[in-house]
């Protein structure tokens, strides 16, 4: 039996894992986290994500953690909304899906899928990669090393198995200028309420404070702000600090949710960067999903990526069963024009997401109501239907949240 070793156990690692295993591959996931991450956002069940999790046969289950959605609000201090999104516009393609759940849900569907063929090792990690003839041996952080037909790196946009194999970050490192924290609050008594909808409250300087339906109870908090390095992912406190210095004069709820990021237990805050590798794969070492191409979250794209290739790449270990350099050289081919469209955000992409001044605020409001006007919706249909062939469906839909928001 074939020996895959897995690290990351995020989206695109434990899909690759249960495809693995349903093909008769023993699966070792090493996942640095001491259990499966919770936290992370709302997903978009368009294109590929719909797709892949059909193939895989958790559709249903996906369906049956929807989140109600009404669509998104772009709104002043007071709440007074400068412009509105419904998740009907541009005919269900727009910034917000009426199919959407959060990531640790989908997370959590993906990793309880797996079976008896896959096993987790979490606080694990690697901390060396050798070439032994038609195999890999990994020295683990926890001590041993065991011989794999196969390594994945599928640790995120810092992953570790791309410093070991390619090199340092800093060496594949694209930073868009932004940074963005993200968490959960519990609603308590007098908690605005926010009916379905997406609100969020621009402040120039580029600064942006986000709030969006989760689970019954709780709502998913967003905080984006210009940097394009932060302190150490280990140090909470120097986060913390800088949210607040960044935030101390917005308003709207930004005091609310300073004060609840200090208590969240899934906060995280990381930068908007690109991968960009001219290669993701070296003997039996392969990369997927942000190891390989993060497209950031400006694009809308992720998780459809990290789906998507999971698929790609259990497909092309299958076709090439008894090759597996062949299989990795199969799967770049087929992944490589996915990712390169997805990557190429259109300019002003950033200065849309957050404007500067408060007249670009202005101006993207402006520019988002004008574009849903019923006289410009055949020109915007139009474009869509004209977006080059191989486009998938929801490259399309993170086209129309690109139009959306400038």
């Amino acid at each position: 039996m074939a020996r895959a070793l897995v690290v990351g156990g995020g989206i695109a690692g434990d899909t690759l894992a249960l495809l693995l295993e349903r093909d008769g591959w023993a699966v070792t996931v090493a996942e640095i986290a001491p259990a499966p991450r919770k936290g992370g956002q709302t997903v978009d069940m368009r294109g590929d994500s719909r797709a892949v999790l059909a193939q895989a046969g958790l559709l249903e289950q996906a369906l049956g953690c929807l989140i109600p959605q009404a669509g998104a609000a772009w709104i002043d201090a007071g709440e007074r909304r400068l412009a509105a999104m419904p998740v009907e516009a541009f005919d269900g393609r727009g910034l917000v899906s009426k199919e959407e759940l959060l990531r640790t849900d989908l997370a959590r569907i993906i990793h309880d899928a797996a079976g008896p063929g896959v096993t987790h090792r979490f606080g694990e990690t690697v901390e060396a990669l050798e070439d032994r003839g038609n195999r890999v041996l990994a020295r683990f952080r926890t001590g041993g090393e065991e011989e794999f037909d196969l390594v994945v790196g599928a640790d995120g946009a810092h992953s570790k198995v791309r410093a070991l194999r390619f090199g340092p970050e800093e060496a594949y490192r694209r930073p868009l200028g932004l940074a963005h924290a993200w968490f959960t609050i519990t609603e308590k008594p007098g908690t605005p309420g926010l009916d379905g909808w997406f609100l969020m409250h621009n402040a120039p300087g580029r600064r942006m404070v986000e709030a969006r339906p989760g689970h019954p109870g709780q709502q998913e908090v967003g905080l984006t702000f210009a940097a394009e390095t932060l302190p150490s992912r280990h140090d909470r406190e120097a986060q913390i600090a800088l949210l607040e210095r960044t935030f101390a004069d917005v308003g709207w709820r930004a005091k609310e949710f300073l004060a609840a990021a200090r208590e969240a237990d899934d906060f995280a805050l990381d930068t908007f960067d690109q991968v960009h590798m001219q290669c993701w794969h070296e003997g039996r070492v392969v990369l997927l999903g942000d190891s390989a191409w993060s497209a950031s979250p400006l694009s809308g794209l992720g998780t459809a990526l990290a789906l998507r290739g999971a698929a790609e790449l259990a497909a092309a270990l299958r076709e090439h069963a008894q090759s597996v350099p062949a299989a990795l050289a199969a799967f770049e081919a087929a992944m490589r024009p996915r990712v390169v469209s997805a990557q190429q955000l259109p300019p002003g992409r950033v200065a849309a997401a957050a404007p500067k001044t408060a007249l670009g605020i202005w101006f993207n409001a402006l520019v988002m109501r004008t574009l849903q006007a019923r006289i410009l919706r055949p020109v915007i249909n139009r474009a869509f239907a004209g977006t080059e062939h191989g486009r998938t469906a929801e490259n399309q839909s993170a086209q129309a949240k690109t139009a959306a928001v400038g």
